[in-house]
């Protein structure tokens, strides 16, 4: 299976960060969100990933590029332009990097990196979400369900602590976390190469506001409750919310 990552949006939410760099190159823990995001499929054994770029993408192909000496030590030979290596930093990663347009909508760029898929069933998610997803039960449920796209259903974060009260009595106080009710989509997609034949590689052609809305009426679609934590870097209180937790041991999404 390809794992394909939507990393072209201007991502405008983060402010002055996505002036100078593309949304998932923003640093969590010294390492782009976009490196946490493949350790978790890496971690399940999913390591053949095709990245659709958009907005700055030149800088993710460097990244990608010279992602070894970025990664430790080396030794360079200028007069023979030898490098070499002072440790072992390649993961078995697999990265095709599409350039899918700056301005395309996701239905398009999912579209657009059709010649890259696998001819069956791929795995589909953002590039600035995290998560402690089970990838092999997620694949388990769509496969059970047998429908064209599965969802990954997860609770979102709370904004602001919650009060338990009952009249005008305080019985419980508890901080930020995740929301007790409701369902948003969490990314970690699972979908069938049938479903390009509802998208166009028109750039205002967009997935959720279109092709899952036609999906799901026509039954099409089903969801895979996430049990456990996930979150999304939309704002700059996210990244340092996100920040945080890996300083401080606590980031959920590491599996790995």
């Amino acid at each position: 299976m390809k794992v394909v990552i939507l990393a072209g949006g201007l991502g405008t939410r983060l402010g002055e960060r996505s002036v100078d760099i593309p949304k998932p190159m923003v640093p969590i823990g010294g390492k782009p969100i976009l490196w946490h995001i493949m350790r978790i499929y890496a971690h399940y054994g999913f390591t053949d990933f095709v990245l659709c770029l958009g907005y700055k993408g030149e800088m993710i192909k460097d990244y990608f590029l010279h992602y070894q000496a970025r990664s430790g030590d080396c030794t360079v030979d200028l007069g023979t332009g030898r490098i070499t290596y002072h440790h072992d930093g390649r993961p078995d990663w697999s990265v095709t990097l599409a350039d899918t347009g700056r301005d395309t909508l996701k239905g398009a760029r999912l579209k657009r990196i059709e010649p890259y898929l696998s001819d069956e069933t791929n795995l589909l998610t953002y590039g600035d979400g995290v998560a402690d997803v089970d990838i092999p039960a997620l694949i388990a449920h769509h496969q059970k369900m047998g429908r064209m796209v599965t969802l990954t259903g997860v609770a979102p974060p709370a904004r602001f602590g919650a009060l338990s009260v009952e009249g005008d009595r305080l019985t419980a106080y508890e901080e930020k976390g995740q929301a007790r009710e409701g369902l948003i989509n969490g990314g970690f997609m699972v979908f069938e190469k049938e479903l390009l034949t509802h998208l166009s590689a028109d750039e205002g052609c967009d997935l959720e506001y279109g092709a899952f809305e036609k999906l799901a009426q026509e039954g099409q679609i089903t969801v895979y409750r996430h049990p456990g934590r996930w979150a999304c870097m939309d704002h700059e209180r996210d990244v340092a919310h996100l920040e945080s937790l890996w300083r401080s041991g606590k980031a959920f999404w590491k599996v790995w």
